[in-house]
């Protein structure tokens, strides 16, 4: 098929739900995806932070046809092995307690902020979370987002939900309450513009959360597995989150969520509460225990802290050289260059070269490459950016 008449397919069956590339991609290696027409592209944002170990990579393919082989699904009221071991892998590489797997980044904030009402007992059940920040499109986990413009079309919402500026503590203590369940905040805002929690304010989170027993949920959907160069980045903060949300590259390309329950709420969850079809099934376990295999063998968490260094260095550099480049920010492999401008132009122009970027929050490019791009193919890639700037940025 042509792009054309794939398109043509599209604009007939499938909902216009997403803002589409003009490309139909047919193939994806690495940080590299080719097109129906056969052209070559790097990806400098591989599966919206899904693939952080590049796409199809050798290791997690191999897991996923192995297991594809021996099972394809039974329901959970099955011991499956292999989501054992994962929630095994998870529980030992960040903090003691329970995995419950979902299939999705909603669907793990969705699990956690069930989760909190269940603690909470009737009593509590309002929700504390961040202006920008961004949970999902369901019900609850949209309740949660920050942004107007996302909920809009959906309201009433699901009550007890209320954002407060990132970065406030003060705001954010103002508004706990005696029914407040929790406070859900992203240690690094991504579809929010790639704003970094400050640790004092993390810290703070942390302590005030304890002090006046309400749950702390660290959204970690596109921080985990890797992307900051720690496995998650609480990690950075030292402290720990009641729950944690995960996704993205937890499977490596294969859809999966998951939370992890603290101590305090890992027994919670009883027969009849939440469940999922498909939420730990083999396929997806095995292929996330590939994935941690792949990190931790290529010594990624490592890479991503290196990448971090040099990212860092050439947005300083690009922010000296383009007036309209008014701030950058990011924590190892998660970066967002913002522009006094608006972004889009730099992307298109980018894909017209060759490179995919993204744009969030209008002036933001972001840029979250694979922990393992080469350093050859992250230069190039680089540099095509940076000449898609000059060519399009005016003052």
């Amino acid at each position: 098929m042509t792009f054309e008449e794939i398109k043509a397919v599209f604009d007939r069956y499938v909902t216009p739900n997403y803002s589409r590339l003009p490309i139909a991609v047919v193939k994806a290696e690495g940080s590299f995806f080719h097109d129906v027409e056969g052209k070559k592209y790097i990806d400098l944002f591989p599966g919206w932070g899904v693939s952080s170990v590049g796409y199809c990579h050798k290791t997690v393919v191999s897991a996923v046809k192995s297991q594809a082989a021996k099972l394809l699904h039974v329901p959970n009221n099955f011991y499956i092995p292999e989501q054992g071991l994962l929630a095994q892998a998870i529980v030992e590489r960040a903090f003691p307690g329970k995995v419950f797997f979902c299939n999705s980044g909603a669907e793990a904030v969705e699990s956690a902020l069930k989760l909190a009402r269940i603690h909470g007992r009737n009593r509590r059940y309002k929700i504390v979370s961040m202006e920008n920040s961004f949970h999902g499109r369901t019900m609850g986990a949209l309740s949660a987002t920050g942004q107007e413009k996302y909920q809009r079309e959906f309201r009433p919402l699901v009550p007890g939900f209320t954002s407060v500026p990132f970065n406030d503590l003060g705001a954010a203590s103002a508004a706990i309450d005696d029914e407040t369940a929790a406070v859900i905040v992203e240690p690094v805002q991504g579809e929010g513009g790639v704003n970094v929690a400050a640790q004092d304010y993390v810290a703070g989170l942390r302590r005030i959360t304890r002090e006046r027993d309400v749950l702390l949920i660290f959204d970690e959907v596109q921080t985990g597995f890797g992307r900051t160069g720690e496995w998650f980045a609480f990690k950075h903060y030292g402290v720990e989150p009641d729950i944690m949300c995960m996704a993205k590259a937890i499977g490596g390309g294969m859809p999966m969520g998951a939370i992890l329950a603290g101590e305090k709420t890992a027994d919670l969850l009883t027969p009849g509460t939440h469940a999922s079809t498909f939420g730990g099934n083999s396929i997806a376990c095995a292929a996330a225990l590939a994935v941690i295999k792949v990190i931790e063998k290529e010594k990624l968490l490592a890479r991503g802290k290196k990448l971090g260094e040099k990212l860092s260095a050439r947005f300083a550099e690009w922010q000296k050289r383009f007036p309209m480049v008014k701030e950058t920010r990011g924590l190892g492999a998660m970066w967002g260059v913002e522009l006094a401008v608006e972004g889009k132009p730099v992307v298109d122009a980018c894909l017209k070269k060759g490179v995919n970027i993204n744009c969030t929050h209008g002036t933001v490019l972001r840029m979250l490459p694979a922990l393992n791009v080469s350093d050859e193919t992250l230069e190039e890639g680089l540099r095509v950016v940076e000449e898609a700037m000059s060519e399009t940025l005016r003052e």
